[in-house]
């Protein structure tokens, strides 16, 4: 299949069969998409938390209004952002730039600079609401990624952030989660959605063209 017939035949997997597990090579090539992700500045602002753990995710249902993919799924992803830019964060990704290309661009440190003086001083709350959206990016990553591999997912925001991030530890290491994406395969016959047809606005209603 291409690409858009991948997504014509994604949906948000309403149940997932906890028999079925996702290979990890799978996995690894969908969590490389969103490591490779776009992110402002690239500064990648947030990290990944697999889950397999069955007890954890049973614990974590709760949490997430009792979605039963979390428990079903294989693999649960965690999204969570940095609370903050800091200066020792934004210096960490300028700093592995410059590892990694063996060169100092006086361009891209005079934008460090730039970057410095204008994120910190923004304050915590919108520095963390800048990096979520980044998060955000990277789970449309994933969810392409998984269609890809015909791997189904399901995105969630439904569930208490505050309470995963005290069982996860998240706070102190300065995280705060925002996403959850399971990982799994469809129950078809146990699954409502499953057969129903795709439905999105047509592009004439959807796309404006300006020329």
């Amino acid at each position: 299949m291409d690409l858009i017939q991948r997504l014509q035949w994604r949906y948000a997997a309403k149940k997932m069969n906890p028999a079925k597990a996702v290979p990890q090579d799978k996995v690894e090539r969908i969590l490389e998409a969103v490591r490779l992700a776009p992110t402002s500045s690239g500064l990648q602002p947030f990290e990944v938390i697999v889950i397999t753990n069955s007890e954890l995710r049973e614990k974590i249902k709760p949490f997430a209004w009792g979605q039963g993919q979390i428990t079903d799924c294989s693999h649960l992803l965690v999204f969570a952002a940095w609370d903050d830019y800091t200066p020792e964060r934004i210096n960490m990704m300028f700093d592995l730039s410059n590892e990694v290309r063996g060169v100092k661009n006086e361009d891209w440190e005079n934008y460090r600079k730039l970057l410095l003086s204008r994120y910190p001083p923004r304050g915590a709350e919108i520095n963390y609401q800048h990096a979520a959206r980044q998060a955000y990016i990277a789970l449309g990553v994933a969810l392409v990624a998984a269609a890809c591999e015909e791997v189904d997912s399901t995105p969630i925001e439904g569930f208490d952030p505050d309470a995963l991030d005290a069982l996860l530890n998240l706070r102190p290491r300065g995280l705060r989660s925002v996403l959850l994406m399971p990982l799994g395969y469809r129950e078809a016959d146990k699954d409502w959605l499953v057969n129903l047809k795709k439905v999105r606005r047509p592009r004439e209603k959807f796309i404006t063209e300006i020329k």
